[in-house]
């Protein structure tokens, strides 16, 4: 006979913990890349933000984790949420009596903390009477096992613009730091009007996730960076999930060169899905993504109310930040770069 369901809290110092920690994770197939470890240090130690990593446990053995994190701020409210900086979290249990164990301790812990909500990054949806944000959806697809198929399983349009970049000259690089991909991200966010991570939290990644995180470069035919994205792997999948692109890298067609280049080397290593991450619906991000061929799938993003009647619209689309963004935009690159990591630690 089974004993009962433990919820029991991990420290980043207890290797064992950790390391059946990660295992779960990579058997689960509720979890996701945003669910491992890792993410306890990063974002706790970059961010300061402190982090509630839960996991269930019964006669010693891991049934459900659920990673948590606390973010407070003034402008942007107060939350526990699953998980910050990443599109995938919430629960990933293999029995019902874990997940429920889970959010109940999630909930008590929200409730201690004075959060005004609780909010779990879910792919599916878990509780039909708890509010949702359905502002955004994924895309993902499979890898097929040639590279001239999945060449050719890429629309018309969008295969012209790689052909494009490839006519051009354009060459990938894999860089063993993120100096070039951050000078291309910041100046990119930057025109676009919102802060940059800090630096140091993408050479953290890399450093934390090893060879599972991987920044590859795209430069003109003289070596000119133009365009550049960080990658996840987890399992048999590939996540491109931050990116950046000189002003020129459209006339070039780098960005399009940049994804089939990544999307050939996962076909090459035996991957078998290209997540191209989340998108806000009705932006260009969204557009680009369909027009490679990937179809929409809601994101579930469910939450407990607390302190508020409305689900947090903390995102670009929101109008009241319109002025915000404009002000950004005008700011000088340094300003920006030294300002947004105290702003963008409090989006999550």
């Amino acid at each position: 006979m089974s004993g009962p369901v433990t919820i029991r809290r991990l420290h980043a110092g207890d290797g064992p913990a950790v390391s059946a920690w990660d295992a779960f994770v990579l058997a689960c197939p509720q979890a996701s890349f945003f669910h491992r470890a890792g993410w306890q240090r990063l974002v706790g130690e970059t961010f300061g933000h402190r982090c509630f990593f839960l996991y269930a446990e019964r006669d010693g053995r891991i049934e459900g984790v659920l990673p948590l994190a606390q973010v407070k701020s003034l402008l942007f409210g107060h939350a526990l949420v699953s998980l910050p900086f990443g599109v995938y979290g919430g629960v990933a249990a293999e029995t019902e009596a874990a997940a429920q164990a889970l959010e109940d301790e999630a909930q008590r812990i929200a409730k201690e903390l004075g959060a005004d909500h609780l909010e779990l990054r879910h792919v599916q949806p878990r509780h039909s009477d708890w509010p949702r944000q359905d502002l955004y959806v994924t895309f993902r697809k499979e890898i097929l096992p040639e590279e001239e198929a999945n060449m050719l399983a890429i629309p018309r349009k969008q295969r012209a613009m790689v052909r494009k970049g490839i006519k051009n000259g354009l060459q990938s690089h894999l860089d063993a730091d993120a100096g070039r991909f951050f000078a291309l991200y910041a100046d990119n966010v930057h025109r676009h009007g919102t802060p940059a991570m800090p630096r140091r939290y993408f050479e953290a990644l890399l450093r934390e996730f090893g060879s599972d995180c991987e920044v590859l470069t795209v430069t003109d035919a003289q070596g000119t960076p133009l365009s550049s994205v960080v990658s996840f792997y987890f399992r048999d999948e590939v996540l491109p999930y931050y990116a950046g692109d000189a002003e020129a890298a459209r006339e070039l067609a780098a960005n399009d060169f940049k994804y089939w280049e990544l999307m050939r080397l996962a076909c090459a290593r035996g991957l078998k899905v290209f997540d191209y991450g989340r998108s806000k619906q009705g932006t260009g991000s969204y557009a680009f993504k369909k027009n490679w061929g990937f179809e929409p799938t809601p994101l579930t993003y469910e939450y407990c109310l607390y302190k508020r009647d409305t689900v947090p619209q903390n995102n670009p689309s929101n109008a009241k930040y319109q002025l915000l963004i404009k002000t950004w935009r005008r700011m000088p690159l340094a300003w920006a770069n030294w300002l947004g990591p105290f702003i963008v630690r409090n989006l999550g």
